[in-house]
């Protein structure tokens, strides 16, 4: 896996977060992830910055995943746990940016890349973008108890359980068609359409956007019980070892599951 970075800029009141990773379809590394998790702490505490954008480099993928080889080095399903804690961790620091945030997706949104999707409050695509979670059918792991959550309210229950329970791969136009993206936009017209969407974030008064977005996170969040169980029995489990290992081999077959 190639180093990868996050890349923030600043264009008068909008924060421009980009994910550059091209030689890995823009995979998060453990060091994007951590990156991402400061950058939004900090910018979260800045009330000049009004709006903020998520985009990957190259024009060929969002985020296409992270970075999986640490699971090599697993030993026990309270590994997996720890590892979902410092995703939850990661993640919570997105959903508390307390501005509007936008995700602009190009090619593939998958794992990680879709969960950042989700956390989103405005998200828009190209016609060639889709959106994945295969995990049942490359490393056999699963998601946070907050991850589903943040999921199945962007995407919905129906759609999410496609994803994870068949694998499926979900297009642009059925994502537009359910409603969960803003707008379908070429690629030539993208960069207008941010700019037309961020000035009208950008006008909007922001202690209603920040009092409306933290309502709805604290909706979405509320009571949400503990999973420790279920992470610790799929992060422990043969299953997932021979999923690693298949995944690491780079085998496109799916792994023969045993159950155990």
């Amino acid at each position: 896996m190639s180093e990868g970075r996050l890349v923030y800029q600043r264009r008068e009141a909008v924060a421009q977060l980009s994910f550059d990773n091209p030689s890995a379809h823009n995979a998060l590394t453990h060091r994007m992830w951590c990156d991402l998790r400061d950058t939004c702490r900090r910018i979260a505490g800045d009330s000049s910055i009004r709006a903020v954008t998520f985009r990957g480099v190259g024009g060929k993928a969002f985020i296409s995943g992270t970075d999986i080889s640490g699971f090599v080095g697993f030993t026990s399903g309270r590994d997996g746990i720890d590892y979902e804690r410092h995703i939850d961790e990661c993640m919570a620091a997105v959903d508390a940016l307390p501005m509007t945030t936008i995700a602009i997706i190009e090619g593939w949104a998958v794992g990680g890349g879709l969960n950042i999707f989700s956390a989103a409050d405005i998200r828009i695509a190209t016609p060639d973008a889709r959106f994945a979670s295969p995990l049942g059918r490359t490393i056999g792991n699963c998601l946070s108890m907050s991850s589903c959550a943040r999921i199945a309210s962007a995407i919905g229950v129906t759609m999410a359980k496609r994803m994870l329970l068949l694998g499926e791969v979900i297009s642009a136009q059925e994502m537009m068609s359910s409603g969960v993206l803003y707008n379908l936009i070429e690629a030539a017209g993208l960069d207008a359409a941010v700019e037309t969407l961020c000035q009208r974030a950008v006008s909007n008064a922001p202690l209603t956007t920040r009092a409306s977005k933290e309502m709805i996170r604290r909706l979405s969040v509320a009571n949400l019980p503990n999973i420790d169980d279920l992470i610790e029995q799929v992060y422990g489990s043969e299953d997932f070892k021979r999923g690693v290992q298949n995944f690491m081999a780079k085998n496109k077959d799916v792994p023969q599951w045993s159950g155990k």
